[in-house]
């Protein structure tokens, strides 16, 4: 179990902070929670305001990636929290023939994925993942984990721990002083779990997860 950020050539958007907390209502949480039509491509306040593919976006991640899993065209990787597929289909465009699959609770989410991606997308539930022990040679969850509350939370990092054969990476909404949570607290839209960074390294020895992890930490 590592913290590293596998996510460190993502493009950073530049966030402000203070006027999202200010214009967030709780209704916009609760629409948002829905990770329907309005989290994914309705107004901004809900949102993404447009959830659409751009290149730049994961293919500088994913060299990362596999770097540090050693992936190759046999290797078989689980996306929890898969939305539209974006991070998969830069998977299979870089690295031909590796197995991919994903998973989300948001139907609207995979009915308008990639179309090359949809053959293996499925809507399903984190806490409870259908696939057998050990299916895949990868689990990554990035930003969706810390949207369930505390007790599904340990459960989807349990499911995470039992289908991954040889490594997994997970990334939560989190904060490591008084002021950052202060602006978590600003920015947060769907997250129902998020904690200080020592907290959540004691919920992962208590669920028994053994991944690598990091933060998200606006």
């Amino acid at each position: 179990m590592a913290e590293i950020d596998l996510l460190a050539h993502y493009p950073k958007a530049k966030r402000n902070v203070e006027q999202r907390g200010q214009e967030k209502s709780e209704e916009d949480r609760r629409i948002g929670r829905l990770f329907g039509k309005e989290y994914f491509d309705g107004d901004r306040r809900f949102g993404y305001g447009g959830y659409n593919y751009h290149p730049r976006f994961w293919q500088p991640v994913i060299p990362t990636f596999e770097q540090h899993f050693k992936l190759t065209k046999h290797s078989s990787i689980l996306d929890v929290g898969c939305g539209k597929g974006f991070m998969l289909h830069d998977f299979a465009r870089h690295i031909p023939g590796i197995h991919v699959k994903g998973i989300d609770i948001s139907a609207y989410g995979i009915a308008n994925a990639l179309e090359d991606m949809k053959p293996f997308l499925r809507v399903g539930n984190a806490k409870k993942l259908p696939f057998p022990d050990k299916s895949f040679d990868v689990v990554i969850s990035i930003n969706t984990i810390h949207n369930l509350p505390p007790e599904d939370c340990k459960q989807s990092l349990r499911e995470i721990q039992r289908v991954a054969r040889r490594g997994s990476f997970v990334t939560m909404d989190a904060y490591r002083t008084p002021e950052e949570k202060q602006r978590m607290d600003a920015w947060n839209l769907t997250a129902l779990t998020y904690m200080h960074v020592d907290e959540w390294k004691k919920l992962f020895n208590e669920v028994g997860y053994t991944g690598d992890y990091y933060w998200f930490i606006p």
